[in-house]
């Protein structure tokens, strides 16, 4: 049975945790920064259903988001959370891998149905989003319900890349006796040991030597901070690879360090997310 007491010391670091309206502007603007070349063109498979994964656009308290299903009974679930262009097809075709590989996949939508088409739209759209915490909270947190309740998943994680690594961890400090495995693709940290103290589930973070809007300096205190604290983190940097370098539409993607990764996800996730 999942464990719902959540500490004093969260509840009162949750509003201000890891981030204010300056970091959020400044990372923000790093982000624009890192995609200034980018457009979100699909991966090759466009977003395209695979073998036996059925997917569907539903919603949930008054949110939305999209749904793939394995063919045969889940192994455990996953939020899936996009990156700064929105749940568009790439993403979309994230979280049919995710189902191919035997999990029930929630890719939520934060931009409500917009998905940028330019890195300026971008922008808009993840500063409008970051400025509204209270909401970004609330549809994480429903998201992780509809996935224990109505689904009736027993073990939950959390995944996201770019914007959407950022918000995989801020699930798991919403949610730090809950959650059961959180995976970081390239996405801002949380360095304070104050803040990631609650933190119980193992971590799965994956970022570019390269990455200009996530200095790998700060991956290392997040590394340290969590391994002090006692928990189980793998942190992986890819020496030559820049931000995004996992998305086929970037300009930086590497196919070599990108098919790495997800075997890494998918190792992880088995031996942490699917199997108690």
């Amino acid at each position: 049975m999942k464990r719902i007491f959540i500490t004093l010391l969260v509840a009162l670091l949750l509003p201000t945790v890891g981030s204010t309206a300056d970091s959020d502007t400044e990372y923000t603007e790093a982000m624009a920064r890192e995609h200034a070349a980018d457009s979100p063109v699909a991966g090759a498979a466009g977003g395209a259903a695979v073998r036996g994964v059925s997917g569907e656009r539903i919603a949930y308290e008054g949110f939305a988001g999209y749904l793939a299903r394995p063919a045969g009974p889940p192994r455990a679930a996953l939020v899936v959370i996009h990156e700064w262009w929105g749940l568009n097809d790439h993403i979309r075709e994230m979280a049919n891998r995710l189902a191919a590989a035997g999990y029930l996949a929630l890719a939520v939508d934060m931009y409500d149905g917009e998905e940028a088409e330019t890195p300026e739209r971008a922008r808009e759209l993840m500063s409008a989003t970051m400025s509204d915490k209270d909401r970004v909270d609330a549809h994480l947190r429903a998201a992780y319900r509809h996935l224990e309740g109505p689904e009736d998943m027993a073990r939950i994680g959390s995944i996201g890349w770019c914007f959407g690594g950022a918000l995989s961890l801020r699930t798991a400090l919403l949610l730090p006796e809950q959650l059961d495995a959180a995976v970081i693709y390239y996405g801002r940290l949380v360095t304070d040991p104050a803040e990631l103290a609650p933190l119980r589930m193992p971590i799965l973070g994956i970022f570019g030597g390269q990455d200009q809007g996530i200095p790998v300096a700060s991956v290392r205190e997040f590394e340290t901070a969590l391994e002090a604290l006692g928990n189980m983190v793998e942190i992986v940097v890819y020496d030559e690879a820049g931000h995004a370098f996992a998305n086929p539409s970037g300009t930086r993607y590497q196919p070599e360090a990108a098919a790495d990764a997800w075997q890494r996800t998918l190792d992880f996730l088995a031996e942490h997310l699917a199997s108690p």
